[in-house]
């Protein structure tokens, strides 16, 4: 068996990154810039300071801050005419995954044509995107390191996985001076996507021993920092702690590919625009129950990871010390407790497990499941 590990050429981690990160963009020898964003950070201010780094070293910046919270086909088509017509030639996104899924889109259609809906699905691109540098602002994505694009689809209402080698940035940079005094919500939801990155990396039947390492870690740091992070905004260390954390999962994810948590959530994204973080956080304690029969040794493991004390239980045991980890650490920050709160609606749950049994992340979730059963996580969650 072969596997491949993807990942940017170079990775810049560390408070104060972002300034050497500027330079490092100078000395590839770009001209001009789109930065993708979104409206808040552009009202904040960040993307002003990210251009003007970025003109005291000669390139030109044009800010494109259409990338909405779930980033659709229509966002990616604005920006993509925005960049043709200022004829940049290379994008910097700045945000968190929903900024560096729409740079994605907008890079990849700007060298192989057409819609980001031509490229759903895997490696289906021919050409490297434009050339992309990401800069994160949230501890949870890990899209400023990735090889995953997820766009919404406006008419369908479907959420669209792009898996493509080609979509991956060149550059990432987490510097956590950037994500200091994130809302607490944020902050919760975008630490709960990083755990079942980690999770779900680590239970897949893609799971190599690198991916294992790099989630085993990454479970560890959120646990130990992510309620820090919550609690307090400003608290430098446990920021820079999850940074680390969300980049060890998206390298195991990012290989090791996803599960039925990802499928899931998807659709609910798509349907209902929740927040995806959110959604995650709800369902990866009823996949991961539905995963014991296969995978209970394995949820030991991530229990361990969590600081439980599993000597001397059996891997049913530890599995269920794992759930009950995941449930209290989502209790503690403040997650909500089930889909109905969010406005779920029992009626769409066919149509939403119909969608998810299509969708590219469930292809590697340890245990097959039938869509009858997805329907029943699904109102398991509710």
């Amino acid at each position: 068996m072969t596997s491949t590990f993807f990942m940017p050429a170079v990775n810049l981690m560390g408070s104060g990154s972002l300034g050497e990160a500027m330079q490092a963009v100078k000395g590839l020898g770009y001209r001009k810039a789109l930065i993708v964003t979104d409206a808040m950070l552009n009202k904040l201010g960040l993307a002003d300071k990210v251009a003007k780094l970025l003109n005291e070293l000669q390139i030109a910046t044009v800010v494109f801050d259409g990338a909405q919270p779930n980033p659709t086909k229509g966002n990616v088509r604005a920006g993509l005419a925005l960049l043709r017509a200022n004829q940049c030639d290379c994008v910097v996104s700045l945000g968190g995954g929903s900024s560096h899924d729409c740079a994605k889109g907008i890079a990849l259609c700007a060298t192989n044509g057409g819609e980001i809906s031509d490229y759903e699905g895997v490696d289906r691109s021919v050409k490297p995107q434009l050339p992309l540098v990401a800069i994160n602002t949230t501890a949870g994505t890990a899209s400023e390191m990735t090889r995953f694009c997820i766009i919404t689809d406006e008419e369908t209402h479907i959420k669209m996985a792009i898996v493509d080698r080609n979509v991956t940035p060149i550059l990432s940079v987490n510097d956590p001076d950037l994500m200091l005094a994130k809302p607490k919500a944020l902050t919760a939801a975008t630490g709960m996507d990083a755990l079942t990155h980690a999770v779900e990396a680590y239970v897949s039947t893609a799971a190599t021993p690198i991916t294992d390492a790099c989630a085993l870690k990454a479970v560890e740091l959120i646990a130990r920092h992510l309620r820090t992070a919550v609690a307090k905004g400003d608290d430098l260390h446990a920021r820079e702690q999850m940074a680390y954390a969300q980049f060890l999962a998206g390298m195991a994810f990012n290989n090791a590919s996803l599960g039925y948590v990802h499928a899931m959530s998807h659709q609910l994204g798509g349907f209902y625009d929740l927040p995806h973080g959110v959604c995650n956080a709800l369902l990866l304690p009823h996949v991961e129950a539905f995963n014991v029969k296969t995978s209970a040794a394995r949820l030991r493991d991530v229990a361990q990871a969590m600081g439980e004390n599993v000597q001397g239980l059996d891997a049913q045991a530890g599995a269920q010390a794992c759930l009950a980890a995941i449930r209290k650490l989502s209790s503690d920050i403040g997650i909500p407790k089930s889909l109905g709160e969010l406005g779920v609606k029992r009626a769409d749950i066919p149509t939403l497990a119909a969608n998810a049994m299509k969708d590219a992340c469930g292809f590697t979730n340890p245990r097959s499941a039938t869509q009858t059963e997805i329907e029943a996580i699904f109102e398991g969650a509710m």
